[in-house]
């Protein structure tokens, strides 16, 4: 009989290791049959009790950036999420662009009036016939869950918001639905209370179908933390002045933040054009 091999999970807990979400994981970022094999057979020689679960995402990065840097990029998405921190302004920008790709047309950290009170909104989606509020929930720790807490806070803005009305283009209009959106998880009771209460929640690989790693990838909105290419402190640099998305990135916005020089802009350029 096969011996279980147990991983430290992010938030600390312990579980047996599981190759199927390994391997879901492999093929969600593009790698064929053939590469996902490569993957998972390296991945088991190196495998030992209690290996932490980040330290299995770096050595099969490791591998599918040497094998093909493309399935690299999108297998690493949702660290390069978590890495546009600390603070949460830049993940709403993330989510507004996603939005507009979708064709919303959106406002960033608008307040508005409820029924009862001001709130400030992180992302306003509409369109002709929709008006989404959207809450962003950005943590920058692997493990971290949104509990029920958050939603119980989200829900009552929202429903305070959907008692009023709210100017768009000079006319007044009804929210329509008010959604939670995280770049972790969620916790079950969370979950469990907003299935109750038809609340929207969009998580990281939640639901199975339309999450937030669906809603990046069908709209090619990737952050520049995906750029392996750039070292941490250009990311950074480009962050800090507004350019938080790939496609934002040119020969101009790469010399406002000292990077230069033909091979090292060809090559952030080139896997710019890989990658969206």
């Amino acid at each position: 009989m096969k011996k279980e091999i147990k991983v430290v999970k992010n938030d600390g807990s312990i579980e047996v290791f599981d190759e199927k979400k390994l391997e879901r994981s492999l093929r969600r970022s593009g790698a064929d049959k053939v590469l996902v094999g490569h993957v998972l057979k390296h991945i088991r020689s190196i495998l030992r009790d209690h290996m932490a679960t980040k330290e299995i995402y770096q050595k099969a990065f490791a591998y599918l950036k040497h094998a093909s840097k493309t399935t690299a990029l999108r297998y690493s998405l949702k660290k390069a999420v978590m890495d546009l921190g600390p603070t949460g302004f830049p993940f709403e920008k993330l989510l507004a662009e996603v939005f507009k790709e979708r064709g919303y047309k959106t406002e960033i950290g608008r307040v508005v009036m409820g029924r009862c009170t001001e709130h400030e909104v992180d992302v306003i989606a509409y369109n002709n016939t929709e008006v989404i509020v959207v809450e962003a929930k950005f943590h920058n720790m692997l493990g971290t869950k949104s509990d029920l807490k958050d939603v119980l806070y989200v829900k009552s803005r929202i429903d305070d918001l959907k008692n009023n009305t709210i100017t768009i283009e000079g006319k007044e209009r009804e929210v329509t639905d008010g959604w939670l959106v995280t770049n972790t998880k969620f916790t079950h009771t969370a979950k469990q209370y907003a299935r109750c209460t038809d609340m929207t929640l969009i998580g990281w690989g939640y639901p199975e179908k339309g999450n937030l790693q669906d809603m990046i990838e069908s709209t090619a909105v990737h952050p520049v933390t995906c750029l392996t290419t750039l070292t941490s402190s250009q990311e950074k640099a480009l962050i800090d002045k507004g350019n938080i998305l790939c496609n934002s990135v040119n020969v101009e916005t790469l010399k406002s933040v000292g990077i230069s020089g033909d091979k090292k802009v060809d090559a952030i350029l080139n896997e710019i054009k890989v990658l969206c």
